[in-house]
């Protein structure tokens, strides 16, 4: 038999987040455009085809979903918080073009440091050298207590996270997703694979709260597929493995709990197309029941202009009622 050895976890190094060189830093983010409605004529200008045909697509389908009620879900890659788009997201949310968020593991820790430091992303490759890599103390201690104690007020590690943040009020409070989401009561779920993170790595990782918050959270996803019947919008957007399995996973479970899930659309965002967004996002769960598209290109870029192609039909709308 093979003998068990122990390590000592307790020893573990760490050092504060504010010694940390980090890449990103909020006076770089992105800023929600004034006003959609101006951007209606640049979509009018394009071409009906491929991409133009597609972007067009998604952008009446998002609005009959807002018209209709209908769920409007934005499942999210941690890069894409950590780019700096969390304001666009948070203006689409003020405006209804969003009903849930999901995020991986990674997207908690970004929107984290964001809020509470204005700055996230440290250097990879310079923190391996000396086994510093994700060994900022703030980031793991308080992440995981907020986990933690989250978790035994019976709550996921989306709500866990979001609400730790809103009772701290920190200097950069406007730029966290999560406590936005909170705030608002709109349902954000995190869903983690033990051992990806940097705060696992933490002594103060339980993984008891990470599997029970996880699945908490998993449920509640699961049980918020449903609103896509009939004229959802489902996005994917930078997720390759995590979220599409955790998508195709909740379908599953939606239509054998029997809810009906038809005529509902899908969306796959991100720089090339990969194999799991492809089958478990564009393809596999829309079979007989909907349509799926692919928009491929940065995220920097195509999700500003989304957002402002949302804008702008849910403004004219306005206008037009008004």
């Amino acid at each position: 038999m093979t003998e068990t050895r122990h390590t000592d976890f307790g020893r573990i190094k760490t050092y504060s987040i504010k010694e940390r060189k980090s890449k990103v830093k909020v006076e770089d983010f992105s800023r929600p455009a004034v006003s959609g409605h101006d951007f209606n004529p640049f979509f009018d200008s394009l071409p009906n085809i491929l991409a133009g045909k597609t972007i067009r697509a998604i952008l009446s389908s998002v609005h009959r979903a807002f018209l209709e009620r209908r769920g409007i879900i934005w499942a999210l890659g941690a890069h894409v918080i950590k780019c700096g788009l969390s304001p666009i997201l948070i203006d689409l949310m003020k405006d209804k073009a969003v009903t849930a968020f999901a995020v991986n593991g990674a997207g908690i820790i970004h929107d984290f440091e964001i809020a509470m430091f204005g700055m996230t992303s440290e250097e990879v490759e310079e923190g391996l050298r000396d086994g510093e890599f994700g060994m900022a103390r703030e980031s793991g201690e308080l992440l995981n207590r907020a986990i933690n104690d989250g978790v035994k007020e019976g709550k996921g590690i989306g709500e866990s996270v979001g609400r730790w943040i809103l009772e701290q009020r920190p200097d950069f409070l406007e730029y966290s997703l999560t406590a936005s989401a909170v705030r608002a009561g709109i349902p954000v779920t995190a869903h983690v694979a033990i051992g990806t993170d940097i705060i696992h790595m933490h002594p103060s990782a339980d993984g008891a709260s990470l599997g029970e918050g996880s699945l908490r959270d998993f449920r509640l996803f699961a049980s918020i597929i449903p609103t896509l019947n009939q004229g959802g919008v489902y996005f994917n957007v930078g997720s390759a493995v995590i979220l599409p399995e955790v998508f195709l996973k909740a379908v599953s479970m939606t239509v054998n709990l029997g809810h009906p899930l038809k005529d509902f659309i899908t969306v796959d965002m991100d720089f090339i197309r990969q194999y799991r967004p492809t089958q478990n996002v564009v393809r596999r769960p829309v079979l007989g029941r909907g349509e799926g598209y692919s928009l491929t290109g940065h995220h920097e870029i195509l999700i500003p202009l989304l957002a402002a192609g949302i804008k702008g039909r849910i403004s004219a709308g306005k206008n037009d009622a008004a």
